[in-house]
């Protein structure tokens, strides 16, 4: 993926997308705003905020246990983003993502939310930093972990 269909305004959105995954944030964005505009569906929310951190605490000690090296790609193909570590198996952006859109979707619809957990874990393999079987593998994490502390 990161050798084929890049085009300036797609790179730029993929980062953009890319910067907003960064540990869960626009998941416990979206948590936040539910909380203060849907009195109803705030017990949702909150857990969502707690499913997603957990997550994440739960990607990277798998991360830090497989120790899988990030791709390295031809010279002519670098990264297109920095990375926080060199561990790339799974990817975090892959499991918060299909872990929030899990848990949200008991407040939201879902297909907007898995829309949007589906294109943040595309961006990865896209940017140069995951191979896709890290976002696969992420991905399954994520939607395990909901399924286990959603009701």
């Amino acid at each position: 993926m990161r050798s084929r269909g890049h085009w300036p305004t797609l790179e730029a959105a993929a980062v953009r997308l890319a910067w907003t995954g960064e540990n869960g944030l626009v998941w416990h964005a979206i948590a936040a705003g539910g909380l203060l505009l849907h009195r109803r569906g705030r017990p949702h929310y909150r857990r969502a905020m707690w499913i997603v951190l957990a997550t994440l605490l739960a990607n990277t000690a798998v991360k830090q246990t497989v120790r899988r090296a990030r791709p390295v790609l031809e010279e002519e193909f670098p990264a297109l983003v920095p990375v926080i570590s060199g561990r790339s198996y799974p990817s975090a952006h892959s499991s918060t993502s299909f872990a929030g859109a899990r848990a949200l979707g008991l407040a939201l619809p879902r297909p907007p939310l898995y829309a949007l957990a589906a294109a943040m874990a595309l961006t990865r393999p896209y940017l140069g930093v995951h191979y896709p079987s890290d976002i696969l593998a992420g991905a399954v994490l994520g939607d395990a972990f909901a399924r286990l502390a959603t009701p």
